[in-house]
């Protein structure tokens, strides 16, 4: 009897792993065809070369997808052999990559997104934009008229770092010598470089409040632009308004027009929150969001384009007029583009 029980259980593997391997066999044979249909279509695609197949096999391409998705489901409940279900798991996933996969790669993303895609993000916050740049220029009036009012707000604004000696009453010969090029620029330098790092976590910040219906964003840039105008009060008592303006022209019509989209982004992402319409707030914020990270995206470019403009050509064009015409040209140059660019076709993409 027990050699009868041994006997038995040493047949019986050897039966369930033959019975396993042809019910594997009949599995790939039945359908091996349309695997290998689509393994040749898909490698076609992989390699660029779509015009080797034929009208048929593309129309059934969707069709052998699925029912290759279908083998490979199967084959995992089945538990064939693992070879199988290694090619089906392959399989599956190139021809999904190429079916629903990106169509574009990071250059043909880049010319899409600067050939219209940001452009056309910008102008559908239009609205945003017009709030946060009003909200702005009230930021900057309300420096400049506290400060007048009493010198003593100049220090509860701005910082003993960033002043760095440009307060009120300061000698206006230093002031000009702040105003200098790279050989006089000393005093400046360190005020520059305090504006770029603190306008790029202003962008950041009025961005990323944006969620808290834009209030957050609207106090940040009331604050952050009343620097600007007690800055700018104390060169204007020096007789300096004009030079000043011209030095911050040069980077700021770009480094400000950051800002002025960083805001305008999170403000339309607090007020889609707020507003939703007739869609329900997931979908408005969805379509807002993705619009909002265009513009944010747009405007990294637009810093790194202030921080060159800053570091070099500040330093190097010392000429009021100059210096005008270098940051008119800026400002002109992001005003048509946001206006004229058009929004790239459909079927670019």
């Amino acid at each position: 009897m027990v050699l009868a029980l041994f006997r038995k259980s040493t047949i019986e593997p050897p039966a369930d792993i033959e019975a396993a391997s042809l019910r594997s066999d009949r599995f790939r044979l039945e359908r091996e065809v349309d695997w290998q249909r689509l393994d040749s279509i898909v490698t076609a695609l992989e390699k660029n070369r779509p015009r080797r197949i034929s009208d048929e096999d593309l129309l059934e391409l969707p069709v052998l997808y699925r029912k290759t998705a279908s083998s490979l489901a199967v084959a995992r409940e089945t538990s064939l052999d693992s070879a199988t279900l290694d090619y089906l798991e392959a399989l599956v996933r190139r021809a999904w990559f190429q079916i629903y996969g990106p169509r574009m790669g990071l250059f043909g993303w880049l010319r899409r997104f600067l050939g219209g895609g940001w452009s056309a993000s910008v102008r559908a916050i239009w609205l945003d934009i017009c709030i946060a740049l009003a909200v702005m220029v009230a930021g900057t009036l309300v420096g400049w008229l506290l400060v007048d009012s009493d010198e003593r707000w100049y220090y509860s604004l701005v910082s003993g770092g960033m002043a760095g000696g440009r307060t009120p009453g300061a000698d206006p010969e230093m002031l000009r010598e702040s105003l200098g090029t790279a050989e006089s620029a000393d005093g400046l330098g360190i005020f520059a470089a305090y504006l770029f790092s603190n306008n790029t976590g202003v962008c950041i910040m009025a961005f990323a409040l944006g969620f808290a219906f834009g209030v957050p964003t609207l106090l940040l840039l009331v604050y952050n632009l009343s620097l600007l105008g007690a800055m700018y009060w104390v060169f204007a008592e020096a007789g300096l308004g004009v030079d000043f303006a011209a030095w911050l022209s040069v980077h700021g019509t770009t480094e400000l027009g950051a800002i002025l989209l960083s805001g305008a982004a999170g403000l339309h992402v607090g007020r889609t929150m707020a507003f939703p319409g007739d869609r329900s707030i997931l979908a408005a914020m969805r379509t807002a969001g993705v619009r909002a990270a265009q513009v944010m995206a747009g405007c990294s470019i637009m810093l790194i384009v202030a921080g060159l403009l800053e570091g070099y050509v500040r330093q190097l064009v010392g000429d009021t007029p100059a210096r005008f015409a270098i940051g008119g040209t800026m400002l002109l140059i992001w005003v048509l583009y946001f206006a004229l660019v058009p929004a790239p076709r459909e079927r670019d993409t």
